[in-house]
């Protein structure tokens, strides 16, 4: 293969498209060749981001929608493929973890809400575009998931329990959209994003000295790596796989 890792003419959607790791990877795939649906609940924050999309030459598509609620979600496959006719890759990215103090304060809203963002929605969008995929030339899926679901996670227990779930879906749709469509997860680990602005920093430098192989946080843009490997045919005896990008955590 001359450039494996080449998107030219792929379609691809990102969820949580607008900021950090979703953002990286947008940026990413447009300049790999790839045309890009910007997902998040902010039309402005995605319309910024599409913009720098098309000023790569990339066309780019903003839309709002919170993946948290199956009417968006069918709204938002709706209106892309009315607009591309098809979705070549599908990053499920979008997440949240709200702080809480501890457990007994997690509201059943809470919980609802970290698990509708990070499972619930994936779930929806990967049935969705996955049949489709499988009813026509086929795809990659590429769920963003997280080292809480393996590792204990204070303070974000619904969240790693949910990416957990993510987890799961990956596997279990592997074998329910193959051979032609690849479902694989990059499980991510702590990376200096926007979530990061709520973390003692000094704090987590001490942990990452003797918890992290590489002591340090990820970089949004040392995300992009994975996610081309997973949305191209460098990947194409790949799926299935949960794959840690964290730093060696």
């Amino acid at each position: 293969m001359d450039n494996p890792f080449d998107l030219s003419g792929k379609v691809v959607l990102v969820t949580g498209g607008s900021r950090g790791l979703g953002r990286a990877m947008v940026l990413g795939f447009a300049a790999h060749g790839a045309d890009v649906i910007i997902a998040s609940r902010k039309f402005d924050a995605c319309e910024a981001v599409a913009a720098e999309v098309r000023a790569m030459g990339r066309k780019a598509l903003p839309v709002a929608a919170h993946v948290g609620r199956w009417d968006d979600c069918d709204a938002l496959v709706h209106h892309v493929y009315a607009q591309f006719g098809r979705i070549d890759v599908l990053v499920n990215n979008a997440g949240m973890s709200p702080l809480y103090g501890k457990l007994s304060e997690v509201t059943e809203d809470m919980f609802d809400k970290v698990l509708a963002v990070n499972l619930k929605g994936p779930y929806r969008l990967s049935a969705l575009i996955g049949e489709r995929m499988a009813d026509g030339d086929g795809g990659s899926i590429i769920n963003v998931s997280s080292v809480a679901a393996v590792n204990p996670a204070p303070n974000a227990e619904p969240y790693g329990a949910a990416k957990a779930g993510l987890n799961n879906l990956t596997r279990s749709f592997a074998f329910a959209f193959g051979p032609k469509v690849r479902v694989n997860s990059i499980m991510a680990g702590p990376f200096l994003t926007d979530i990061s602005k709520a973390w003692d920093m000094e704090v987590f430098k001490q942990r990452a000295a003797t918890r992290i192989a590489l002591k340090r946080g990820g970089e949004a843009d040392e995300i992009v790596g994975a996610a081309l490997y997973f949305a191209s045919s460098a990947s194409s005896f790949t799926t299935g796989a949960i794959l840690r990008v964290d730093g060696g955590t």
